[in-house]
């Protein structure tokens, strides 16, 4: 009882970062299951859209800042998507993915040069910057509400695929790509609607994210970006429940080896602090080398048939 007393802060985090991190993975495991691409600029376009927040916030009031921040994050993940992907389509895999880590590094050097590097304080977000008690503890709203949104945007976004013609468009389009060009489906509205849902849901991301760690610097986007790819890869690419689920169990692994020392220690098995913190991103690419190993299509992949 007592080391669930003490591991419950740390748990109601993990719930909290996690659903950040999946709200990142979905768009991940979007772009790859209809273009088999791995769309490296995803995490900085979560980092510009905390830039974006912080520099609008300073000149708009906030009812203003937030849908703004919205919709020109989506107009970034539209345009890198019809500048830098699209001209690709019929190209090499590799010159996609080239061009993915070359639009993560103009972002990030945009950013570098607008910044000069600096770290700036993403704006308080009045309501769910509030502090809360639940279950005795002290925490945010956001921590609280982070969770709950997060399966309420992923539910919508299930229903929209299972339920509309758009998302019949997109199964479409991830089981055979060139056969739905044949029967007619529009590729590249199919393709732009992936992009323009995920980076909408990587700004909401930023918008929880960024509430609770305030800083934000060029390099912002680079670990949750990659944590959430993890995520996405651990419950199996293509997948977005996977992806959900695995950002879950990454988000609260994380939390709880952040916490392991302090845990430990309270429970009388160490007798002082050992640095177990320092494993915990180590930890998020441990598990990423285990399922690649044991699991490569992740918990919830579907194993995949080459043609010929």
């Amino acid at each position: 009882m007592n080391f669930f007393k003490v591991a419950l802060p740390y748990i109601i985090s993990g719930v909290s970062v996690g659903g950040q991190y999946a709200l990142i993975a979905i768009g991940y495991t979007m772009v790859y299951g209809i273009l088999r691409l791995i769309n490296f600029a995803h995490g900085d376009v979560f980092m510009v859209a905390g830039l974006l927040m912080v520099y609008i916030a300073a000149s708009f009031p906030l009812f203003v800042a937030i849908p703004a921040v919205i919709v020109l994050t989506v107009m970034l993940g539209f345009t890198i998507e019809r500048v830098a992907y699209r001209p690709l389509r019929s190209a090499p895999r590799m010159s996609v993915m080239i061009s993915a880590i070359g639009v993560s590094y103009l972002l990030q050097n945009l950013a570098l040069y607008i910044t000069g590097g600096l770290n700036k304080n993403y704006p308080a977000i009045p309501w769910i910057s509030d502090r809360v008690t639940v279950f005795g503890l002290d925490t945010t709203r956001v921590t609280v509400i982070t969770p709950f949104l997060t399966i309420l945007l992923v539910v919508a976004l299930v229903m929209l695929i299972n339920h509309t013609k758009l998302g019949m468009a997109m199964r479409a389009v991830s089981k055979d790509f060139e056969t739905s060009q044949l029967m007619g489906i529009r590729i590249n509205s199919v393709i732009s609607a992936t992009f323009i849902i995920g980076t909408f849901l990587a700004a909401v991301g930023s918008m929880l994210y960024f509430t609770n760690y305030p800083g934000v610097v060029p390099t912002s986007g680079g670990m949750p970006g990659l944590k959430a790819f993890v995520a996405a890869v651990f419950g199996g690419i293509g997948s977005i429940p996977g992806a959900v689920i695995g950002a879950f169990i990454i988000g609260i692994c994380e939390s709880i080896i952040k916490g392991l020392d302090t845990i430990l220690i309270v429970n009388g098995v160490i007798g002082e602090q050992i640095g177990l913190a320092t494993f915990s991103d180590a930890f998020t690419f441990v598990l990423l080398i285990i399922i690649l190993v044991f699991k490569p299509t992740g918990l919830f992949g579907e194993k995949q048939t080459d043609k010929v």
